[in-house]
């Protein structure tokens, strides 16, 4: 069926630019990224030929990457600097979540499901990327079905709830938009700039790093800013594509294997989201007034969602998008980095 691979991927893209505009029109938030995301899980779970392609996503988190980093002017990377004990606070808040959330998980499943070991639910619980979450749980015998659907739906909720309570609730962050405005779209140096940042994530993946066209674009195009080079603007609609593009590796995640998998699992690990949202925000607060910055920024830096699409929220609604991505990007990081030996200590011998 590899012939009909264009056709299945071509609708999929109609599809989701059809759910970006109706979301344009509703006015909602994130209507590029949400609107895609919400039509194409919802064709996959009924077994409609939806499709995603790598080379298309890996595109799509660059392009957000350079945008992002164009916002990390002189100004603003000594801004995120003095946030460095927040930022390390948000870690360990993370991490010490990330494991109440595993221990919720495991006394509510260790009887209950086939195969279900101390690995599973922890695994599951770590506030990190799906990918890697799910490696490591393989590697350390767990679950993985079980894994990789918890992350799925924890992502899905939170990329749909937080930018709603946002828009809704009314409040403001961080807005940081003259620091781009003034910056034109200049396409020799937007040439430039992509191949800078094609040249970063190559590096970047060839050191095995995390997400490395998101994070290898981000710190290129980051480091460029930083430095005065202001090279070009991003596009608006080259924005508004690799959100929909974004938006379509989300929801194709959900497929009818992913509805028959072990549903109270599902809705548990649905409320617990939930919970931790409503836990995270109230920590937010508390940054907020230790270090000043606007409620909605430390909402966004320290949600248990995505870092591409909290950082997008961040972007879109402007709310704040340096602050947002610096703690979004040294959480992911320090997830990375300490999940795996965190496990070995906490449960090496009886995992």
């Amino acid at each position: 069926m590899f012939s009909n691979y264009p056709l299945r991927l071509v609708i999929t893209l109609l599809m989701a630019l059809a759910g970006a505009e109706l979301c344009v029109w509703l006015q909602t938030p994130l209507p590029w990224m949400i609107g895609p995301l919400l039509v194409t899980a919802a064709a996959s779970m009924l077994r409609a030929p939806t499709e995603s392609w790598l080379p298309l996503r890996c595109a799509a988190q660059a392009t957000i990457g350079i945008a992002l980093g164009l916002y990390f002017s002189p100004e603003m990377a000594v801004l995120v600097a003095r946030q460095w004990w927040a930022i390390v606070l948000g870690i360990g808040w993370t991490i010490v979540l990330g494991l109440l959330f595993g221990v919720w998980l495991h006394h509510s499943y260790a009887h209950r499901l086939a195969g279900f070991n101390r690995s599973t639910s922890y695994f599951a619980g770590g506030i990190g990327a799906a990918s890697e979450m799910t490696l490591l749980a393989e590697r350390a015998m767990g679950r993985t079905d079980l894994v990789a659907a918890a992350h799925s739906m924890r992502v899905l909720i939170v990329t749909i709830l937080i930018p709603f309570g946002l828009q809704w609730s009314g409040v403001h962050g961080l807005d940081l938009s003259q620091a781009v405005s003034n910056l034109e779209v200049r396409w020799l140096g937007l040439v430039w700039l992509v191949l800078a940042a094609c040249l970063g994530a190559w590096i970047l993946h060839s050191l095995d790093g995390p997400n490395p066209w998101f994070m290898g674009a981000l710190l290129t195009s980051m480091a460029l800013t930083v430095s005065g080079l202001e090279l070009s603007a991003v596009p608006k609609d080259l924005s508004n594509i690799a959100q929909l593009v974004i938006g379509v590796s989300l929801g194709v995640r959900f497929t009818p294997a992913f509805v028959h998998t072990a549903p109270s699992w599902l809705m548990s690990v649905a409320l617990g989201t939930v919970g931790l949202i409503g836990l995270s925000a109230a920590f937010a607060w508390a940054l907020s007034l230790g270090t000043g910055l606007p409620l909605a920024t430390m909402i966004l830096g320290t949600a248990p969602g995505g870092i591409a699409e909290m950082a997008i929220t961040a972007k879109v609604l402007q709310l704040g998008a340096p602050v947002v991505t610096a703690y979004q990007v040294c959480r992911l990081v320090a997830v990375m980095v300490l999940q795996g030996p965190l496990y070995q200590w906490l449960y090496g011998r009886s995992g």
